[in-house]
């Protein structure tokens, strides 16, 4: 009777082939778990099913990494082949082959190297296996014995005696990487490493890492500081006040805090203090404007970090934002321009802001009088608030302004015909309404002249409206240009940084500047290619002396308007 045999049910399974080569040449040498990796992805390569390294693992109870550095190791047999790393693939090979053989190394050749490498791994035995890992690094890598000898001596240091072949084989080919296979390059190389020990760990120290640092930790700490320019205390703040208790989760949080521009220790523990502060009142001001949002943080980093540190306090971006509602700004964006004006004006304590909206609020229900009081019933535009601002600086009282909307009532352009009047009564000093004569004269080169009003004003209106409507299609038309429409707002977010770095005086303006004259240059250049003047985002009015209101700064008739009714008395 054979000594193996099937019973009936199981012959009736389904079954993965293996070829008897591997079953007496090489399983008798591999590494028992690179065994158990072999046969399960020979069992997924039969089975047609799609399988990736991480359900490999998972079915093994392995880490991705221990079942990659398996198939590496197989890889050395020429047993598999890997043919690419991102995603994972091998391909397994025939172990009948002639250049598949396990791989002989002469024993006197390595004899001292064995017995040091046993002398520093004293806790446990080396077996073959091992050993012929280390032989293959020394062989296929080029290391000097004595080179590979540190590198162990390292690792041990680090992870004991009970150090797994595989942390020494990933370690050695790190180095190997960076051409350190010599004993000088390597001593080089660890002699950095251990210059940052200390930092490391007090950096652990605060995380709560018990372990030792390793040469992985030491990469990730020249990250930190040498690439991204943070010191030891502030790495040390952002292990505690993240309560990071890995070297991954303190990765993460310095890599946030760089973006956010945190780098002081106290800027870090009022970041992190006020973090769920801010994102609760991201999520508030959201709602505030009616925007829906996946994810708050593109808005925390693009919009409230910014204003936060412009020194918007959080109570003041919600008034800020039911402000902007309730008056169109139903956006970030829109917001972030609202903003951006109030801080060019200095408005930026809550007190002061809330002094301003009021004004705003009063400033808005005047014009809403005016308005009625021209007979129109339209919302409020920008221009409003622009005439509204010369008429003040042209010191007229709010109740000649009502008078002259009066005036204006039923005219084509009332608002126009508003400007006109309040023009002539500035040039004849008329400042009270006792003194408003029924009718307005316009001195001409020939004497005294009366023109209907209306008509003066329908002209200068359609010129100041050409040419705004102009500029405004000309930066809509660059606008619509999604790189320069990147670079104008990546030239917007400058200029705040840059007022916000000036006032703080630490020096970083300079860098800020030297960003925006490079992103101007790539602004200008990409508006050249599109074949638009950036002059031309500006209204160009056809008399530069009125800008195409008929009146002087002085309020008095500019020159076009007195040529202008010269040619309407000829015509």
């Amino acid at each position: 009777m054979a000594f193996i045999s099937l019973s009936p049910e199981l012959a009736r399974k389904s079954f993965t082939g293996v070829e008897n080569k591997f079953i007496t040449k090489y399983m008798p040498v591999l590494d028992p778990l690179a065994v158990k990796v072999y046969l399960y992805g020979l069992y997924i390569s039969q089975s047609g099913t799609a399988f990736t390294i991480d359900d490999l693992a998972a079915a093994l109870s392995i880490s991705a990494e221990q079942a990659i550095s398996c198939f590496e190791y197989l890889d050395e047999f020429e047993l598999v082949k890997i043919t690419a790393g991102t995603p994972f693939e091998v391909i397994y090979l025939d172990a009948e082959n002639v250049s598949g053989t396990p791989k002989k190394y002469k024993p006197e050749k390595y004899a001292d190297f064995a017995r040091n490498v046993q002398a520093i791994i004293k806790g446990r035995m080396i077996s073959p296996n091992e050993y012929r890992e280390y032989f293959y690094l020394m062989e296929e890598y080029s290391f000097e014995q004595s080179a590979l000898l540190m590198i162990v001596n390292y690792c041990v240091s680090i992870k004991g005696d009970d150090i797994r072949v595989q942390y020494i084989k990933k370690v050695a080919k790190s180095f190997a990487a960076e051409g350190a296979t010599t004993a000088r390059k390597v001593d080089e190389k660890l002699s950095q490493f251990t210059s940052s020990t200390p930092s490391l760990l007090r950096i652990f120290t605060a995380a709560g890492i018990s372990r030792r640092p390793g040469i992985e930790d030491d990469k990730l700490y020249k990250k930190w500081t040498a690439e991204m320019g943070f010191s030891d205390d502030a790495i040390v703040a952002a292990a505690k006040f993240f309560k990071a208790k890995t070297v991954e989760r303190i990765d993460e949080a310095v890599e946030e805090l760089y973006r956010s521009k945190k780098f002081d220790v106290k800027e870090i523990e009022f970041y992190c203090r006020n973090k769920n502060s801010v994102h609760a009142a991201t999520i508030e001001i959201a709602r505030s404007l009616g925007v829906y949002m996946q994810n708050a943080a593109p808005y925390i980093e693009n919009f409230m970090t910014v204003w936060c540190d412009m020194g918007y306090e959080l109570s003041t971006l919600k008034k800020l934002a039911s402000y902007c509602f309730m008056h169109g700004k139903k956006s970030f964006e829109q917001m972030d321009e609202f903003i951006k004006a109030l801080y060019e004006k200095g408005i930026i304590e809550e007190k002061s802001v809330t002094s301003y909206i009021e004004m705003l609020n009063v400033e808005e229900e005047f014009i809403k009088k005016t308005l009625e009081k021209c007979g129109l019933t339209r919302r409020i535009i920008p221009s409003d608030r622009e005439f509204l601002m010369r008429w003040r600086a042209w010191d007229f009282s709010d109740e000649m302004i009502l008078k002259a909307a009066e005036l204006s009532a039923g005219k084509n352009n009332p608002i126009a015909y508003m400007n006109g009047v309040l023009s002539s009564w500035k040039a004849e000093g008329t400042f009270t309404p006792d003194k408003i004569e029924n009718t307005v004269h316009t001195p001409t080169s020939r004497g005294e002249k009366t023109v209907d009003r209306s008509v003066i004003e329908r002209h200068y209106a359609t010129l100041r409206q050409i040419a705004e409507d102009r500029a405004e299609k000309t930066l809509e038309r660059a606008l619509a240009d999604d790189e320069y429409g990147k670079l104008y707002k990546q030239l917007n977010s400058l200029n705040i940084k840059l007022a916000f770095a000036e006032s703080r005086a630490d020096g970083s303006d300079k860098a800020i500047s030297e960003q925006i004259e490079s992103t101007q240059q790539q602004a200008d250049s990409r508006l050249a290619t599109l074949g638009i003047d950036k002059e031309d985002f500006k209204p160009h009015y056809s008399c530069k002396i009125c800008g195409d209101t008929g009146y002087d700064a002085d309020g008095k008739p500019c020159r076009c308007l007195k040529k202008f009714i010269e040619d309407y008395a000829k015509a």
